[in-house]
Formats: C-alpha cells, structure tokens, sequence
C-alpha cells in the first residue's frame, strides 16, 4: 500500500511548480492531475479542492524558508556577517518559494483565510529572527541597540522595501550589492561620525 501522506507531498510538489508558472487563478486542478499522470478524481482523494492544495503548498514553502532562515540564525560567525547573510538568504528563497511570496504580498488573494493567518506567522517569525540576531551582537558588542524590538522591525520594514526593486526590476547592480548596500547603511548610517 502506497503512504498516503507521500502522495500528498507529491501532489503539493507538482502543483507548487504548476501555480509558480501560472498563478492561483489559472492553474486548474486538471493541470495538477495531468503533472501526475493521475485522473483529476485521484486528486480529489488526497484534497478536497484546488484552495487546499494552494494552503498544502504555501504550508510546505513557509517550512523550506523557516528551515532556511533557522540555519542562517544558528550559524558560527560574528553578528553583522549572519545579518548580512540572512537578507540573502532571504531575499533568494523569496525568489525559489514564489508561491509563499505570492501569498505573502498579493491582496488579490487576501479572501483566503490562510493567507492572512501565514502573513501574520511570517512577520512574528522574522522579526523574532532578526531581533535574535540584534541580540547576540548587542551580547558580543558587536551593536549598539537600545532596543532590538524596534531595531528588528526597521531593518525588516527595509528588507521589505527592497522586494519590488530586487524582483521585478532589472538594476544595473546585482541582488548581492544591493543588499550589501542596504545592510551598510543599516550598520553605518549616513551621518558621519
């Protein structure tokens, strides 16, 4: 007898790459089924609709990430090296989890219940990230932070500000300068000392 749940990780598999390519709204649980060679009525077995898979699927990305983003955090190295390597950490799996992204930032999928509930995970998870991060380098006096609450806050609101920018313009500098960029002047300001 075939694991269930493997089926089930298979179909989520699938239809990640079916709704990166076309989006919630176009992909039809037809399209799911066709990936797996499998009648559209073997899908239903496993998921009840194609909102279903779409939860299974964020569900599954939102995991890769965290998974991603815990071992940035629990890495060797001084504070400011890991922040650094957080944001590109960060902003590259944004780019491979397209669906978590899409889910995430888009308000057309804001009737979804679920989305609302994983944005809300995402952002107690990253600034619980982050200001973790403040805190071992405040620890090692590698930073100056009063308070690692609000300085964790700011430098997501900056990561996030730099999303559109990073994904859906072609700069004339790369992903890595940019976000080094952003990190300096997060570290260093503008004003001179």
């Amino acid at each position: 007898m075939v694991d269930k749940e493997k089926i089930r990780q298979k179909i989520v598999l699938s239809a990640s790459e079916i709704f990166s390519r076309y989006g919630f709204k176009k992909t039809t649980m037809e399209e799911i089924a066709k990936s797996l060679s499998k009648g559209k009525s073997s899908i239903y077995y496993y998921f009840h609709s194609k909102e279903e898979i779409f939860e299974a699927v964020i569900d599954h990305e939102a995991q890769v990430l965290k998974n991603q983003l815990s071992k940035v955090i629990k890495s060797s190295g001084d504070p400011e090296q890991i922040l650094r390597k957080y944001a590109k950490v960060r902003m590259r799996s944004f780019e491979k989890l397209s669906n978590y992204y899409d889910a995430i930032f888009n308000r057309d999928l804001d009737h979804f219940d679920f989305i609302e509930k994983q944005r809300e995970k995402y952002d107690l998870m990253e600034i619980a990230f982050i200001r973790y991060i403040l805190w071992r380098g405040v620890q090692s006096e590698h930073f100056n932070l009063e308070n690692t609450g609000l300085a964790a806050l700011a430098v997501q609101t900056a990561l996030k500000g730099l999303e559109i920018p990073l994904f859906w313009h072609k700069r004339r500098y790369g992903i890595d300068a940019r976000l080094d960029a952003i990190v300096d002047i997060l570290f260093y300001g503008i004003v001179r000392k």
